[in-house]
Order: structure tokens, then C-alpha cells, then sequence
């Protein structure tokens, strides 16, 4: 399973994504299910990015809208996955976090290479 910090990953690029949180959600969303990537992947969507979540499908990408800090959710993805999770974020306490439930960590670039 991979696990993606949308907006540790979305903030990589230097595209205006601060313009159009939501709007930088679903681009990232729509790479990744035109990807079929061959793992199963969650997306966690925080804050205004969090309005992505429109009723529109993504194949093979499960989405999850935290309810409060996206860290905390996606540390709780990461537990509840068990073993043979990788988690997608640059953000050093998050990479603490979910290696301390046995999450191995990659950077944004890492996914976004994969993606084109």
C-alpha cells in the first residue's frame, strides 16, 4: 500500500498549487489513477484541498478527508495497514511517526518521478 501526504506532495511542485488547494488535490488525484499503479494507494486530503472530495471517482485510489491534521490521519492509515506500507511525504516528523508503526518512507519526488 502506498500512503500519499497530498499536501506534502503537492506542495513539491512550484505549479500555484497554494492558489487552488482543492484544484492541485484533483490534478494529483487523476495522475495517480491514470497511473494504475500496481499497489493499492489512499490519498489523504487535509484543509482546503480537502474540497476535491466533489463526488468524483478515481480509479484504484481510495481518498480520505482528515478530520482534522492530515499527519494524524495518515499516521492512522498507515497503523490500521499493517506491514508493507510506504508512506509519500518530505516531512521529517510525519517520516518519525509512521516508521515508528513500521511504514517504510519515500519523498514526493520518488511518486511523482513514478508518475511522469
Amino acid at each position: 500500500m502506498i500512503v500519499v501526504d497530498a499536501a506534502n506532495v503537492v506542495g513539491a511542485r512550484a505549479d500555484g498549487w497554494w492558489r487552488d488547494r482543492a484544484g492541485a488535490a484533483r490534478r494529483l488525484l487523476a495522475e495517480l489513477a491514470a497511473a494504475a499503479l500496481s499497489e493499492d494507494v489512499v490519498v489523504v486530503l487535509e484543509g482546503a484541498a480537502r474540497a476535491a472530495l466533489d463526488g468524483t471517482e478515481y480509479t484504484g485510489v481510495r481518498v480520505v478527508a482528515a478530520p482534522g491534521t492530515g499527519d494524524d490521519t495518515v499516521v492512522e492509515v498507515a497503523a490500521a495497514a499493517g506491514t508493507d506500507v510506504t508512506v509519500v511525504t518530505a516531512d521529517r516528523e510525519l517520516r518519525r511517526r509512521v516508521e515508528a508503526v513500521g511504514a517504510r518512507t519515500v519523498g514526493p519526488r520518488t511518486l511523482l518521478d513514478r508518475l511522469g
